[in-house]
């Protein structure tokens, strides 16, 4: 089992940025997948899901600025940001949840047993 994200770097304030979460060992109709992200000194925390039905969640803190979508051919997860701000900063990990079989994800740390290398995002004018 594999995630591998792309797409990070240096972006404006204001500006977007997506990210992208290949996965593979596993197909994206079988299991939930989560974004989140962590800022220096600060904890992990979750931006968004997508359910294996496509249904996302936006539960927390970019949400309004962040679109999250899947492609089940290309086992791809991708995360849309805009208007990004310099609080924004951080590492984003894409994780893989372990429990199937619910009607919506959940962005509940414990539950993720795979993980991304997690690309840097700064932004910085």
């Amino acid at each position: 089992v594999q995630l591998v994200e792309s797409g990070g770097g240096l972006v404006h304030p204001g500006g977007s940025l997506r990210l992208s979460c290949e996965v593979s060992g596993f197909t994206l109709d079988r299991s939930d997948i989560t974004w989140f992200r962590q800022a220096p000194g600060k904890e992990r925390e979750a931006i968004s899901c997508i359910h294996t039905n496509g249904r996302p969640s936006y539960p927390y803190s970019m949400k309004g600025r962040v679109s999250i979508s899947k492609d089940n051919v290309k086992r791809t997860v991708h995360l849309e940001m805009n208007n990004l701000k310099p609080e924004d900063t951080a590492v984003y990990y894409c994780a893989r949840n372990k429990i199937t079989s619910r009607r919506w994800c959940s962005v509940a740390k414990t539950e993720h047993d795979y993980w991304g290398q997690g690309p840097q995002v700064t932004v910085s004018s």
